[in-house]
């Protein structure tokens, strides 16, 4: 494994930042009348699952703010999981993209909850 130096070296970060990229997309395709709920709410949730995990990774010298970070990006991949529900449910998306995408958001907290479980591989 190569050596991770920044927060852009986590492979959830990584995964959460391209998945996040991919929601910017599909929203600009949700009606005008969303532009200032669903559609700001599931961009604005998926663009902090990796913030959060960007300040969790420079905490990781203190290792209770470390696991609160990344809480804190937990909560909000499950919050993007809730919009993208609702997404599908106003057949804004279809049930393969919503699959697709909820899928990716399942693996992103598994490995959030790996780290959170296991502070003392990644806190110094």
């Amino acid at each position: 494994m190569d050596r991770i130096r920044t927060h852009k070296d986590l492979q959830v970060y990584q995964s959460a930042f391209q998945v996040a990229l991919e929601i910017y997309q599909i929203s600009k395709s949700f009606p005008p009348e969303e532009k200032y709920s669903l559609t700001d709410q599931i961009r604005r949730s998926s663009r902090s699952v990796c913030s959060n995990t960007a300040e969790a990774f420079r905490k990781k010298r203190y290792p209770k703010s470390f696991i609160a970070k990344l809480s804190d990006s937990e909560g909000e991949a499950a919050e993007t999981q809730v919009w993208l529900d609702f997404s599908l449910a106003f057949n804004y998306i279809d049930n393969e993209k919503h699959a697709l995408l909820y899928d990716k958001y399942d693996h992103i907290l598994s490995q959030l909850v790996i780290m959170i479980n296991s502070p003392e591989k990644w806190c110094h």
